[in-house]
């Protein structure tokens, strides 16, 4: 079973006045899917530690640690965005995303990188009216 987590806002339970029940949704942050709180979620929402991580960011460092620091075999694996001239590239020097950490952890973790200007034949699918310069 595939299970997908992300940050989440609080919601409230409330009873209208007609006998409805209704979830209602707060202006306010009820939990950060990223840095060490990746790991909380998997914990909080899974239950158990994954087999395979994948991340594409300093984020993502956490969750790759815990899985694949877990008895049996595991596999971490880094996309890294690394072809500017097809996609937006970031790693150590840019101003979005920051992948530095989790790419020198890497090679001692044992964790796969793939880099998407060497392994990557194709970024996004050609179709109608596609801008090549990201304004879509």
């Amino acid at each position: 079973m595939l299970q997908i987590i992300g940050s989440t806002i609080k919601t409230r339970y409330q009873v209208s006045a007609g006998g409805t029940g209704e979830l209602f949704r707060l202006p306010a942050v009820d939990f950060v899917d990223d840095g060490t709180g990746k790991p909380e979620a998997i914990g909080k929402f899974v239950g158990r530690r994954p087999i395979v991580a994948f991340g594409n960011s300093d984020g993502n460092l956490r969750m790759l640690q815990y899985t694949t620091s877990g008895s049996g075999p595991r596999l971490g694996l880094i996309v890294h965005h690394d072809d500017a001239t097809r996609e937006v590239a970031y790693d150590r020097n840019s101003d979005i995303g920051r992948l530095a950490k989790a790419l020198d952890m890497a090679g001692l973790a044992g964790w796969v990188v793939v880099s998407m200007r060497k392994y990557w034949n194709q970024v996004f699918p050609a179709h109608d009216g596609w801008q090549t310069d990201g304004s879509n």
